[in-house]
């Protein structure tokens, strides 16, 4: 019999059954020491722990999937001075590598700009500094592009 090799796909949580996020509720929740026991984390959040053993090695957040990996990301920015420094600081704080930076000349007030970053030392994951970064002003729209 062969190996079936696993196949990942990126999926909006809202899509999925709430058993999915609970099982991460309670994998952070032993992680960070919030809780000591499985009985308790999985009662916290409210699933049983066949549901928690059943898909604990197959459910992971999508920042736990990208630690050490290439995340290139993409941005429209209204074209106002200060904006990309601010998005640069940001990443630079984080410990994560730029690797690339493009941007293209504004158009209609809005900038496109894409920049791929290495996470492999970040002190945050990747929806951390999402985040962080979708509350600069002047931030239109981030996207994630891919992830290698």
């Amino acid at each position: 019999m062969m190996n079936k090799q696993p196949k990942f796909l990126l999926v909006d949580a809202s899509v999925l059954p709430e058993v999915f996020e609970k099982v991460i509720e309670v994998k952070k929740l032993l992680e960070t020491g919030k809780v000591k026991k499985i009985n308790d984390a999985v009662h916290k959040v409210g699933i049983s722990r066949s549901a928690y053993y059943k898909y604990k090695d197959f459910v992971f957040p999508f920042y736990q999937m990208s630690q050490g990996k290439i995340i290139t990301l993409f941005f429209i920015l209204e074209d106002v001075a200060g904006i990309l420094s601010n998005l640069l600081n940001i990443i630079a704080k984080a410990k994560a590598n730029i690797l690339t930076i493009n941007q293209n000349i504004p158009i209609n007030g809005a900038a496109n700009i894409t920049v791929s970053i290495r996470t492999g030392n970040m002190a945050c994951d990747i929806e951390e500094l999402v985040a962080q970064m979708r509350e600069i002003e002047g931030v239109k729209k981030i996207d994630i592009l891919a992830s290698e």
